[in-house]
């Protein structure tokens, strides 16, 4: 097992890609702490996955609220010693299926500030914590940037891969990788379904014939599943990929979008 008893926290964890990784991450030995800002959601990953034996412990974590995350993860560190991973996963609330000249600032503007400040609170949090031990990952998720009618959340995706450069930077030379795994929406993830759903009848289209018409874009003729997800992000986590920082890793099923 590539996690063997690593120690992890996802953020998110109530949501569709978060419960993803949070069952990969089991899958392959680590312990998990599972937060989100919903608690009734995250319990119901921690139940799915409770058979495994590794979810360490499921709380409500507003992961806009610097002082709890840094609370929950000192709960952590004293019962543990130690974060050996950190994943993002918590949700833009993003307004998508219009033109930007048709939005408002409020809705562009509302995706890009919480993943900057999410991103930047779980992440330099986990940090922190993992310069003082001389190791750690942290990881988020982002889309294929940028793309038409998706309001603000293109421009968060590209806010959160600079920010994790240059986060990664910084704490590379202790020992410290961060970087983000780069999907182009995973189709069996609830949220992705309904937004398909609102490009599909932007462009006059069924939802099959949207999805189709994305996939045709990619090298492999599909889009990646919230397993692959899991997986690649149990990859990125191990010490296969101890050589890999300051990037993205691109699980689209084959974007040539730098």
């Amino acid at each position: 097992m590539l996690l063997q008893d690593k120690v992890a926290i996802i953020y998110g964890a109530g949501g569709a890609v978060g419960g993803a990784v949070a069952q990969a991450f089991t899958r392959h030995g680590a312990q998990v702490y599972l937060t989100g800002r919903t608690l009734a959601a995250v319990q119901a990953t921690a139940t799915r996955l409770q058979h495994t034996g590794r979810v360490a412990d499921a709380a409500c974590v507003d992961a806009t609220d610097a002082a709890q995350v840094q609370s929950y993860l000192d709960r952590i560190i004293a019962r543990t010693g130690r974060l050996d991973i950190s994943f993002h996963a918590v949700g833009l609330e993003d307004v998508q299926g219009a033109p930007l000249l048709e939005m408002s600032l409020a809705d562009v503007a509302r995706p890009v500030e919480r993943a900057v400040k999410t991103q930047f609170i779980t992440a330099t949090s986990a940090a922190r914590q993992m310069v003082q031990a001389g190791s750690g990952v942290i990881l988020g998720i982002t889309a294929e940037v940028p793309g038409t009618n998706t309001g603000g959340f293109g421009i968060a995706c590209a806010a959160t891969e600079l920010l994790f450069k240059q986060l990664a930077l910084e704490v590379g030379r202790h020992g410290v990788r961060a970087l983000c795994l780069r999907s182009s929406g995973s189709p069996d993830a609830p949220g992705v379904d309904e937004v398909f759903e609102q490009h599909a009848r932007l462009r006059g289209l069924t939802r099959a014939a949207f999805e189709a018409q994305l996939g045709q874009g990619l090298a492999l003729k599909r889009l990646p599943k919230l397993a692959e997800i899991g997986d690649a992000a149990v990859l990125a986590a191990s010490d296969l990929a101890s050589a890999m920082t300051v990037s993205s890793l691109n699980v689209t099923c084959g974007s040539a979008c730098p």
